[in-house]
């Protein structure tokens, strides 16, 4: 019968008796973002100088999505991510992000992704539209799309959030948030968001909301790598 060397006995008996001493796992962070205040009545956006666009939502009008909020006054479209400690996040997803305009409105308003990744942008409505980001650190470009036009691709060096705008129809608005790490969110109607696992360390995270600003907070994931809970509350007046 073959026999094991004494040492590699050791190393089998080490990793079966201190399973434990391997590294962390990474811990959740997960919170809510919520309104303090009211944003009223909505009223419908005038489409009137568009008649096709007039026309496709004679029965289904198109409301401005800068404030949108859910039950609870739960606050939409506000991105969550570690804008300090976070640790490296590798390339960029090879996949692209997509942005569409469907329904003479963009179908994403706040579009997030990361630097380096290719944003693909589709028109799927009968008409023209112009694709517009304001970008201020990022070079500022300006492409009309005709309607069944193939979608085209572009990418972004840096961090920045952009607004974008169609020249030709003055409702459209929206945003890419172009972020240099894995770790973000983007609130849904229920206001909540979940960032990948953190490994120990200290972070700061920063809620951004077009309109209301930005928050900060500062966590630190200790060793035992125990869940963390963080909420935000963003404050309005009409």
């Amino acid at each position: 019968m073959r026999k094991f060397p004494a040492f590699l006995l050791s190393v089998v008996f080490f990793c079966y008796a201190f399973p434990l001493l391997a590294a962390p796992a990474g811990a959740r962070v997960a919170g809510q973002v919520t309104l303090n205040g009211s944003v009223g009545k909505l009223h419908p956006l005038d489409l009137s100088k568009e008649p096709v666009c007039a026309k496709l939502h004679a029965s289904d009008p198109l409301y401005s999505e800068s404030i949108l909020t859910g039950p609870g006054n739960a606050l939409r479209n506000v991105v969550v991510y570690v804008s300090a400690g976070a640790p490296p996040s590798g390339s960029a997803p090879v996949s692209p992000v997509l942005f569409d305009q469907l329904g003479c409105h963009y179908a994403t308003h706040v579009l997030v992704f990361r630097v380096g990744q290719e944003v693909r942008i589709s028109n799927g409505d009968p008409i023209s539209h112009n694709i517009h980001p304001l970008a201020k650190i990022n070079r500022e470009w300006n492409k009309i799309q005709p309607a069944g036009t193939p979608p085209f691709s572009y990418t972004y060096e840096n961090p920045e959030f952009i607004p974008v705008k169609c020249n030709i129809h003055p409702w459209m608005h929206g945003y890419f948030a172009i972020l240099n790490t894995a770790f973000f969110a983007i609130t849904g109607d229920d206001g909540h968001f979940e960032l990948p696992e953190l490994p120990p360390g200290h972070y700061t995270l920063t809620a951004w909301h077009e309109l209301l600003g930005t928050q900060t907070r500062d966590i630190t994931i200790g060793s035992d790598a125990a869940s963390q809970t963080v909420n935000f509350s963003f404050a309005y007046k009409p």
